[in-house]
């Protein structure tokens, strides 16, 4: 049997925009909760939005938006952690269809004027400075270096002092406040008119990928591409107006904005922000405040939380569901996640940026197995289907090979970069991922790594995700990822980089061979190992391995 499989089609695709579909929910639930935000400073209130409430502030920032002049197709940049402002601003920029910029937090000067420039940004909404990144001084600097950046506008809670410190270049700085006054000049028919102009298979949405050879590319997503797929992830999980979901995640990343934001407020639901970045203790501190039904994260994520000292401190019995996704979900970390954290019906989500993101899925009534051992089989209206990478012909099923996706989700190409579109989406419109994957019998979809993750040692193509699984029922070890570094005889041999357990025992080379001999094959027996105290990360809790090898070959002097 082939390796292909399509999804449900007997389900509708949502034809609106992004705008319509919000109008249409908060219709329905006008007095629920839709966005809380946990008060950054401790004993402080939360700030809270009902649905009327959201939809008003997103009216006003858009109509101050239009006072600006903004037409639609045009850039604005979001740079800055998760907060209420961002969500305000990625549905005023939906109702306007200008195209919403996200911009990752950890960007410096130099990938930030990229940015700007590579999209033609007219405007940079951005975060107020704080000890790890001086936005501010950096977006002036592109202010300065751009020409084509007409506006920052500074969000709250910016100190007097930095709005006064130096003098730009050109341009013109504002406040989010003194932005928002701009709404007087334009009439909520004015907003009307604008939201009849536009299409739900419009550009909306720009999101640079990780750029992990050369400059990162600007993946161009429609009002369909996120709006389906965030709405079709919470049919699947069984989302209504009931449900609470705590969003630590990244909001610049698909998982925050499209997983977390457009899949909830779709459906009604309440999205819970815990706090500005990732901290174990406030994800749970929001689940348990505000009753969240849904928790979110990436593997790193969920172990940080369970490895809290009082995580069995928390009341987390309100939580039925969530997503892991990001990257790969060891066994045992899902097994913990369900068992110690009343998560049952919780979900492996498999994607792309380029993919709006989700193409496969778990769904709560598979077995312990292939919510463990696999992400799922192929979303509604989409396809799936694994490729040799030489021939490009579908491999059969249970063999390994390259993982590509096909169908509304898919997106509309790289922005202003036709070469770097046509090398990823083939003549027949399937996106290539780049995995390494296999499909069983039934459709059910098992990830193997990333093609360039894989591990040639002596001629054999070593898959790193299976002597994780197995390092990971090891009693000392937290964390585990397992890299390639050059050998001399082999060609590549095996680093184990492990964090361990809290007053766990040292763990050497030597311990973790005896540990794995029987148990794997000998050239699957890592060769090196380091213990550390964490994993080089992206902001959406990505594993660099590729800073990892760096690391390790001038450490070995390899």
């Amino acid at each position: 049997m082939r390796a292909y499989t399509a999804g449900d089609t007997d389900v509708p695709l949502l034809e609106e925009t992004i705008g319509q579909n919000f109008e249409r929910v908060v219709a329905r639930f006008p007095f629920h909760d839709a966005l809380i935000e946990a008060a950054a400073v401790p004993g402080a209130d939360a700030r809270r939005w009902s649905y009327t409430k959201l939809n008003d502030d997103v009216d006003r920032l858009a109509r101050a938006l239009l006072a600006l002049g903004v037409a639609k197709g045009e850039r604005i940049g979001i740079w800055s952690p998760n907060c209420a402002e961002w969500t305000i601003l990625q549905y005023a920029t939906a109702k306007i269809g200008a195209v919403l910029v996200n911009v990752n937090p950890a960007y410096r000067s130099y990938e930030l004027e990229f940015v700007v420039r590579q999209n033609g940004m007219r405007m940079l909404v951005t975060a107020p400075s704080d000890r790890n990144s001086d936005y501010v001084a950096m977006a002036r600097q592109a202010l300065a270096e751009c020409p084509e950046l007409r506006e920052l506008v500074f969000l709250p809670d910016l100190g007097a002092e930095q709005l006064d410190a130096g003098v730009p270049q050109a341009g013109q700085e504002l406040t989010y406040a003194e932005l928002l006054k701009r709404a007087d000049d334009v009439g909520h028919s004015g907003l009307k008119a604008r939201m009849a102009e536009l299409d739900a298979h419009d550009p909306i949405n720009l999101q640079y990928t990780s750029g992990t050879t050369g400059f990162p590319k600007g993946a161009t997503l429609t009002h369909s591409n996120i709006l389906n797929n965030g709405y079709s992830i919470g049919e699947l999980l069984g989302y209504t107006e009931h449900d609470r979901v705590v969003i630590p995640v990244p909001f610049y990343h698909c998982f925050g904005m499209v997983i977390g934001n457009l899949n909830a407020l779709s459906h009604g639901a309440a999205t819970i922000i815990p706090g500005r970045s990732f901290t174990p203790a406030a994800a749970l501190e929001a689940v348990q405040d505000f009753g969240g039904t849904s928790l979110y994260g990436v593997p790193t994520m969920f172990i940080a939380e369970l490895a809290l000292p009082d995580f069995a401190s928390y009341d987390l019995s309100t939580l039925r569901t969530g997503v892991m996704a990001g990257s790969l979900c060891p066994i045992e970390v899902m097994n913990r996640v369900i068992s110690e954290m009343n998560m049952e019906d919780v979900a492996i989500c498999y994607g792309m940026t380029e993919t709006s993101p989700v193409s496969t899925m778990t769904r709560s009534g598979d077995t312990m197995q292939q919510r463990t051992e696999t992400v799922g089989r192929t979303m509604p209206r989409l396809e799936s289907q694994v490729v040799d990478p030489a021939t490009g012909d579908v491999v059969e099923r249970g063999e390994i090979g390259e993982l590509c996706t096909r169908g509304y989700a898919v997106m509309k190409g790289y922005w202003n970069q036709p070469d770097k579109t046509a090398e990823a989406i083939d003549a027949e419109g399937w996106m290539h991922t780049g995995d390494l994957a296999r499909m069983d019998d039934d459709g059910y979809v098992v990830i193997e790594g990333r093609m360039k993750d894989m591990v040639i040692r002596g001629g054999e193509n070593i898959y790193p995700r299976e002597i994780e699984e197995y390092l990971y029922t090891h009693p000392s070890i937290q964390d585990v990822q397992v890299i390639g570094v050059p050998d001399a005889t082999y060609g590549e041999e095996l680093m184990a980089c492990i964090i361990l357990k809290p007053g766990a025992e040292p763990l050497d080379a030597a311990a973790v061979a005896d540990y794995c001999r029987g148990k794997l094959a000998h050239y699957k027996i890592p060769r090196y190992v380091d213990v550390r105290e964490s994993f080089p990360m992206t902001v959406s809790g990505k594993i660099r391995k590729v800073e990892m090898r760096e690391e390790a070959v001038a450490r070995l002097g390899l």
